[in-house]
């Protein structure tokens, strides 16, 4: 459920590396996540897509400030994440998650699984070990878990159950926001819409707001309401889920769609086959970054960066063609 009020917004983030190695060239700068801006209001899932290489994990990583960010703003519930020191970051979290993408390297081997739900109520030192552990059951209960599984270990467990136990972790703080860094791409398509009707239900239940990382368009149009299109770093599209998918403006972002399998033979659709492959994120093109594989390049798009438009109501993108 949505309200007017913005939860999270980002302003002109941008998280560059440098090389350290002699090999392609000491001294480069890689542009991971370069000049992103995005609001999510509270109740709202919002999915960031792209191919793999484009950013989306980083950007989740840098909005939690698990890495920093080189140069913008993070506005959390108008509270500025990078005016924060250490100590007060440190309590921010307990309001910001995270599930990360692959289950069966994000849980410690050796822990059981109450152990590793409640790590963190021991970081926080929250109530009582009795307490903390009535927390933990509760926690597994709202995923699907119990009691019974307190003193098992991870691998006693299947793939889309540690991806609960995931999910359980991040819960028993009590957050408001939870970035999903692709959360069912390790798990086998037959669970996968277990854990995605788990992760709509938990929404509803505790009035959670996602920013959903994937590669699959076909999920981030079943979960999201808004959507962002990633290419080298940029975002080169923002629109609603419906204008997103039935009208795309950015070339990209056709090309995307045009991949997403349809289950019906009756119905043919026209593949576009993107041209060369991404640049290297060390030496991006001089103007758009989808300007050498774009087959409705004009001559400006080598040379100058299309700012991001809005074409109609909140519908945004970064392309010479509509400006």
């Amino acid at each position: 459920m949505n309200t007017n009020s913005n939860l999270l917004e980002l302003k002109n983030l941008s998280k560059y590396f440098k090389s350290k190695n002699n090999i392609i060239g000491k001294g480069r700068v890689l542009k991971a996540i370069d000049n992103i801006s995005l609001t999510i209001k509270k109740g709202e899932t919002v999915g960031i897509v792209g191919e793999s290489g484009c950013g989306k994990s980083t950007l989740g990583r840098v909005i939690l400030r698990l890495i920093e960010p080189t140069y913008g703003n993070i506005i959390y519930d108008k509270i500025n994440l990078l005016e924060l020191d250490k100590a007060e970051m440190r309590e921010m979290r307990k309001r910001m998650q995270i599930i990360f993408q692959n289950p069966y390297s994000s849980l410690n081997s050796r822990m059981t699984i109450q152990d590793i739900v409640k790590a963190p109520l021991d970081v926080f030192k929250i109530g009582t070990r009795n307490e903390r552990i009535d927390e933990v059951i509760k926690s597994l209960e709202c995923v699907g878990l119990g009691h019974q599984h307190l003193h098992r270990y991870p691998h006693e467990f299947s793939g889309g159950q540690r991806q609960r136990i995931v999910i359980a972790r991040a819960l028993i703080l009590n957050p408001e926001f939870i970035v999903c860094d692709e959360p069912v791409s390790a798990l086998d398509v037959s669970v996968r819409s277990q854990v995605l009707n788990l992760m709509v239900s938990l929404q509803k239940e505790f009035n959670l707001t996602y920013l959903f990382i994937s590669h699959d368009l076909s999920v981030v149009k079943h979960l999201c309401e808004k959507v962002a299109v990633m290419y080298l770093g940029e975002i080169v599209e923002i629109g609603s889920r419906d204008r997103i998918y039935n009208t795309p403006l950015h070339p990209y972002t056709e090309a995307l769609l045009s991949a997403i399998p349809i289950p019906d033979i009756d119905i043919m659709t026209e593949r576009i086959i993107l041209k060369g492959d991404v640049p290297s994120p060390y030496n991006k093109p001089k103007g758009c970054p989808f300007v050498t594989r774009c087959n409705k390049a004009l001559p400006i798009c080598s040379e100058m960066k299309p700012p991001v438009e809005e074409i109609t109501k909140d519908h945004f993108v970064a392309c010479h063609l509509y400006v």
